[in-house]
């Protein structure tokens, strides 16, 4: 997937690269600053992260959603270590906390080429905004995914989720803005 032709992208609403599917959904920004803790936490310019998350109903594109591909795109990290995506929030599926995959890579050429993953991880979403957003329409499905499972209960997240849980600003009527530091060892 990561070397399809329009994966580098902002925006990751609609499907690309002659897929079909557009996810709706709250409004929602996600944000990653990305830096060197080898380097003394400087801006990681010049990295790239792939993001990926399901849809409002829980699934993912390309599996549940087979002839689609959105909720799925890299973006390069600019000078300021920071690396963002338009999006929807992110429906619950059963046995898994609201979450958000991410993948931090050395460079957008070795993101799209098979290279070496400098850091693999999970977002979190608080509950409250879960709880709000999943209040609006067409969220019915992730209710009652939410509602069976909890932080605790979660196989990634039941070891704790400090360091993977966002700040969040905004609401499920204007969207939601998530903002993730994410520290990684080794130069670009």
């Amino acid at each position: 997937m990561l070397s399809e032709s329009g994966v580098v992208r902002k925006d990751i609403r609609t499907s690309f690269d002659g897929a079909c599917g557009t996810a709706e959904g709250v409004p929602f920004t996600i944000q990653f600053t990305v830096v060197d803790i080898d380097g003394g936490c400087k801006p990681l310019e010049g990295a790239a992260v792939y993001a990926w998350h399901c849809d409002r109903d829980g699934r993912y594109s390309m599996y549940t959603a087979s002839d689609a591909n959105y909720l799925r795109g890299v973006q390069p990290v600019d000078g300021n270590g920071i690396a963002s995506f338009t999006s929807i929030f992110p429906g619950a599926y059963d046995g898994r906390w609201p979450h958000v995959h991410f993948e931090v890579y050395a460079s957008v050429d070795a993101a799209t080429s098979g290279g070496t993953k400098l850091a693999t991880s999970q977002i979190a979403l608080p509950k409250d905004a879960c709880d709000a957003a999943y209040a609006t329409d067409g969220y019915a499905a992730s209710v009652r995914n939410m509602a069976r499972t909890s932080l605790q209960s979660d196989m990634v997240f039941r070891d704790g989720v400090g360091l993977q849980t966002p700040s969040m600003t905004g609401n499920a009527s204007n969207g939601y803005v998530a903002s993730l530091a994410v520290g990684v060892r080794g130069a670009v």
